[in-house]
């Protein structure tokens, strides 16, 4: 009898995975209602794990966390992905909808051709601030001097935060500078070092986690973080009824522009969902609805005619062509380049 059973269960051929998909993402990126709305189509479940920054993400697809089938980094984590050999080419016979992404986006020097990826959102590293605040002071957040200025940040002590996030403030300081985000030139890193250095006793807090709340309570006044955060404290704080308005504008050095996508483990248990999944939220209603919920920019053209008319004519969220030449993508650095910063990073959080 055991026998037999055994020749039935070969004969079945290979056990396939039930139902589910794997979702490992940034936390509200997509909705509940759109993952509903999937898990309906597809008959399937979907199973949610969350990430708080890139570097985490990383730290754990490259430690051997495995079980995913769908990730959605931010575009400079997909190299390093890439060269781990944790990513699947797309079958883009399978995402019909992939004509509705708008090529400004698409095959960029972090993935040719776009081999791995499927961007869904962007975000904008910038300047958020208390309107009424800083039109008291005289004080107009359209420099980076708002940050990194200790003439302009005197009559602003213990009311900024930055990002804990090097990436984000070192490209900000060396934005303020004239330089690229992604300078490996030692003098350039050495004069953004100094100058954050120089601006840090102004601080009230390098601050990843919860400076949408400070700005929406007023504690702080002016914070350098993403655009759909700020966009999120600015309905904060009407909904609350608050004094004072949260404004956010891109500085006239630059600002960097993070686009996340949506790709495949390598070793995904569903990649037949995870592809499904994708086309799915390629289909323009769906798209539109990360934008709406979070403010995110979208680099989905069929998405435009459902986003909230009132954040289309927010720059930061739809930027125009001569707008989006100026956002620049942050690169994956080098690996002498990846230590410098680091090291210069770990230098400054110390107090040295």
């Amino acid at each position: 009898m055991k026998k037999l059973l055994l020749l039935l269960a070969l004969l079945a051929g290979p056990a396939v995975a039930d139902d589910v998909l794997h979702l490992f993402n940034w936390n509200n990126a997509v909705s509940a209602e759109t993952i509903e709305r999937f898990e309906a189509r597809c008959k399937c479940t979907v199973k949610e794990s969350y990430f708080g920054s890139m570097e985490e993400a990383l730290a754990k697809l490259t430690g051997g966390a495995q079980g995913f089938d769908v990730i959605g980094p931010s575009n400079y984590g997909i190299p390093p992905l890439a060269k781990q050999h944790l990513l699947q080419p797309l079958d883009k016979k399978k995402l019909p909808n992939f004509k509705n992404l708008d090529p400004a986006f698409l095959n960029t020097a972090l993935d040719k051709g776009n081999t791995y990826s499927v961007p869904y959102d962007f975000t904008v590293t910038l300047v958020g601030y208390n309107v009424e605040r800083l039109k008291a002071l005289g004080i107009k957040a359209d420099s980076w001097a708002v940050v990194f200025d200790p003439k302009v940040l005197a009559r602003l002590k213990g009311k900024v935060t930055v990002l804990d996030d090097p990436r984000e403030v070192i490209a900000a300081a060396l934005r303020y500078h004239g330089h690229s985000a992604n300078s490996t030139d030692p003098a350039h890193l050495k004069q953004a070092a100094a100058t954050i250095r120089a601006a840090r006793p102004y601080w009230a807090a390098f601050n990843s986690q919860s400076y949408i709340k400070e700005l929406t309570l007023g504690n702080i006044w002016v914070a350098l973080g993403y655009s759909n955060d700020f966009y999120q404290a600015r309905m904060d704080a009407k909904a609350a009824r608050r004094p004072f308005t949260i404004g956010y504008e891109l500085q006239r050095e630059g600002n960097g522009m993070t686009a996340d996508s949506f790709v495949i483990h390598k070793r995904a248990p569903r990649p037949d969902l995870a592809h499904r999944f994708i086309d799915f939220m390629l289909e323009g209603r769906n798209a539109a609805e990360i934008t709406n919920n979070v403010g995110a920019g979208n680099p989905n053209a069929a998405a435009r005619p459902f986003i909230d008319k009132a954040l289309l004519a927010v720059p930061a969220v739809n930027p125009n062509a001569a707008t989006a030449a100026r956002l620049e993508q942050l690169s994956d650095l080098d690996a002498a380049s990846r230590r410098a910063w680091n090291r210069a990073w770990t230098e400054i959080k110390m107090g040295r």
